[in-house]
């Protein structure tokens, strides 16, 4: 789950885990947020051509209270930052967090001596599960990131890795 998000519970019931987080594993609902270029590829992934739906993640929410993974696409600057974290404080538990984009994860091209304004990666506001690298990062490195992010919270990947081919030399 998500770091810090979820308070561990006093007793544990096992199977009803598993079930609860494949549940939610299948279930994903990105927050609607964007922030700069990198949030045209978040949108072309939810589009026709990629189909962000057909692993459960293509119901993008407009309210943080129906949401439960933020993806942070975009420059984070100083004057968003807090908006940033109130949307992550108001999203309910468990809750994950995406960092698309070179700007959400250290600032990009924009973190100079000479630009005060922008925030040296989103980590340093809220906690970040997946890291999204590129400039900006097609539409399948996102989808990757659910991937990724239903492998840690279920435990098993849902595409086993694709079997090594040698090419034999003739």
């Amino acid at each position: 789950m998500g770091k810090g998000s979820v308070v561990p519970p006093l007793i544990g019931f096992a199977q009803l885990e598993k079930v609860l987080n494949h549940a939610r594993a299948n279930s994903l609902w990105p927050l609607t947020f964007g922030l700069a270029c990198c949030a045209m590829e978040m949108m072309a992934a939810a589009g026709p051509k990629f189909d962000l739906d057909r692993f459960g993640a293509g119901v993008f929410r407009a309210s943080p209270r129906q949401a439960d993974v933020m993806i942070v696409a975009g420059t984070v600057t100083h004057k968003m930052a807090d908006t940033v974290k109130r949307l992550y404080l108001q999203m309910p538990a468990p809750k994950w967090v995406i960092a698309m984009g070179n700007c959400a994860i250290s600032g990009g091209p924009f973190k100079l001596d000479i630009n005060y304004s922008v925030v040296e990666g989103v980590d340093a506001i809220v906690p970040v599960d997946v890291y999204v690298p590129g400039c900006p990062p097609r539409p399948e490195a996102l989808i990757e990131a659910f991937l990724q992010l239903e492998e840690m919270i279920c435990g098993v990947r849902r595409f086993p890795d694709p079997p090594v081919v040698t090419q034999e030399l003739a």
